[in-house]
């Protein structure tokens, strides 16, 4: 059986999955759309739910969204739609713009809005920023997201709805009035855990268990005629695919920093994907190109009653797991869970929520767990990361959400500052007999009438001077000594603190008769250092620039150095 992806473009040489590449379908990609649009149903639902939408809204959110997103994504088989972080983030948006998140057209405008900058992102090629968001603040944001999520459904699971608007208080009060829980909806959500147990542990239905776990118990409630809140009570679920939405325009200008953020969330959540789902034909993903797929989708879908969407991980994997090959997964994906609506979506009013509470819990302890590991080396290896972690954690769980974001995303700033300034630091070179270029410590005296050579190492942060500065070396007692300053590392545009430094250093030597030459700068350092004044304390041949030779720069400065000194 030819198992082959089929998604090829040729551009360079290379195979690329191309939006223009949609290629054939394939019987795996039909079945594996049929699993994903199923799982959907449950999923959705729940994830709208515990936002405090229309869990209707959740299921919209697999339709049209989904099948624009596997069509554009460069990530070929990710499945774009509704997650749950996605869903708390637009009801807390929402909420803070004092916009009624049961009105259409509200969450409309704020999918059109959140699907703007996505795209805008992506144009802009800024797929690069999710570089800067560490490891350790996206683990406290899952984490957080997680307890939120569970925090969500404790009134479906138990009966009893917490008066707490922040993830630990909820807890602290559902367990404080642990007498007040309902027997009937904690039996059910007990069973749909552990019907959705006893079916993981069986190899071949792992992928089904969720659904087996929804369709058992809501027929065995049915049966047994138990009396629990279902879908039905709180919303009406029409034979029918969705309607179009007219967006409240109006509203979209109060939603910008709010929509921003919950487009960073669906951002950073889709940028695990690529790396956790290759693409089948070895193409290179985009984070930027996906960037784009998510934009189209979200103002494709903002029209026909979806949610803010995004990639979701766990419909990318449940989708992988049954087979997916090629991107068409993703749209039967969406085509099939529309053919689901209208022909029995009215059936799904009769599912118990303490079910979905239930498969909710299941979803949000296995965050909780997949996340431990992170969790237990940041711990132990990190401690600056780790308070970044436990800081994110702590907004996540007591603040609004996309505040929450917008912390965790300037505690990743901070975090990189900070470890990039301890990272900056001075090399000494030495050559050997041989001629070689050998690394030591940086001496703590320059010689008179010698050359000596030093490495700079670091991004050229701002932050970084007061480190270089302890480095370097003395020059009080120095006559006629030279510096080489090995620049190669440094960026195209160090900071004016960093051209500061470096025009009192060349000072410091001029001043005791010696002098300071820069070697190694690309063409826009060196015109950085030009238009910084530089060159009136360096000298006209103070700057070497970079070479295609490793230490060819370092080299023609210690030349022209030891010519120099000759000279004098």
């Amino acid at each position: 059986m030819d198992d082959a992806p089929v998604e090829r473009g040729h551009v360079g040489g290379r195979l690329r999955g191309s939006a223009a590449a949609l290629g054939r379908p394939r019987f795996r990609d039909v079945i594996a759309g049929l699993v994903t649009g199923l799982f959907s149903i449950p999923e959705g639902m729940a994830y709208a739910s515990i936002g405090g939408f229309n869990p209707v809204a959740g299921l919209y959110s697999g339709i049209v969204s989904t099948i624009v997103g596997s069509v554009l994504a460069r990530t070929v088989l990710m499945v774009t739609t509704l997650t749950s972080a996605l869903a708390l983030s637009s009801r807390s948006v929402l909420t803070d713009a004092g916009l009624d998140p049961a009105d259409p057209a509200n969450v409309a405008a704020l999918a059109l809005v959140v699907g703007l900058v996505m795209l805008i992102f992506g144009l802009l090629k800024f797929g690069s920023i999710m570089n800067f968001v560490s490891n350790a603040v996206m683990t406290g944001f899952t984490t957080g997201i997680a307890l939120q999520i569970i925090a969500g459904v404790i009134g479906d699971a138990t009966g009893y709805r917490p008066d707490s608007h922040n993830t630990i208080g909820k807890f602290i009060d559902a367990f404080a009035h642990i007498s007040s829980w309902a027997l009937a909806p904690c039996l059910v959500a007990l069973a749909t855990v552990a019907v959705w147990g006893v079916f993981r542990l069986v190899k071949p239905l792992e992928a089904f268990a969720t659904l087996i776990a929804l369709v058992v118990v809501t027929v065995g409630v049915a049966a047994l005629q138990i009396d629990v809140e279902t879908v039905g009570d709180i919303a009406s679920i029409p034979n029918a695919l969705p309607p179009f939405v007219v967006p409240h325009f109006a509203a979209m200008p109060e939603l910008l920093v709010g929509g921003l953020a919950v487009a960073l969330v669906g951002l950073a959540q889709a940028a695990g994907i690529s790396a956790a789902v290759p693409n089948p034909d070895r193409s290179r993903p985009s984070t930027s190109g996906d960037f784009v797929s998510q934009g189209a989708a979200n103002l494709a879908g903002g029209f026909f009653g979806a949610l803010p969407t995004g990639g979701s991980l766990s419909r990318t994997g449940v989708a992988v797991s049954a087979g997916a090959q090629t991107r068409w997964a993703g749209i039967f994906a969406g085509v099939w869970l529309a053919a689901l609506v209208l022909v029995a979506g009215s059936l799904a009013e009769v599912i118990p929520m303490p079910v979905i509470g239930g498969l909710i819990l299941v979803i949000g302890a296995e965050l909780v767990t997949g996340r431990w590991s992170d969790i237990r080396l940041v711990l132990r290896t990190a401690p600056l990361s780790a308070v970044a972690m436990l800081v994110t954690l702590a907004a996540t769980t007591q603040l609004p959400l996309h505040t929450a974001i917008l912390i965790g995303a300037i505690t990743s700033l901070v975090l990189y500052c900070v470890k990039a300034s301890q990272a900056a630091a001075l090399i000494g070179l030495t050559r050997s007999a041989e001629g070689h270029w050998l690394v030591g410590p940086v001496p703590e005296t320059v010689d008179s009438n010698a050359v000596t050579v030093l490495q700079y190492s670091g991004v050229g942060l701002f932050a970084e001077v007061p480190r270089i500065d302890e480095e370097w070396p003395r020059v009080a007692d120095s006559n006629n000594a030279v510096v080489v300053l090995g620049m190669r590392t440094l960026p195209d545009v160090p900071s004016s603190k960093v051209l500061k430094s470096l025009q009192r250093w060349a000072s410091e030597l001029r001043d005791r008769g010696g002098r300071l030459i820069v070697a190694g700068a690309s063409p826009a350092t060196v015109k950085v250092l030009h238009e910084g004044g530089l060159m009136d304390v360096l000298g006209a041949d103070g700057i070497v620039p970079a070479s295609d030779r490793v230490f060819g720069a370092v080299e023609e400065a210690v030349r022209r150095g030891e010519e120099w000194i000759a000279a004098r």
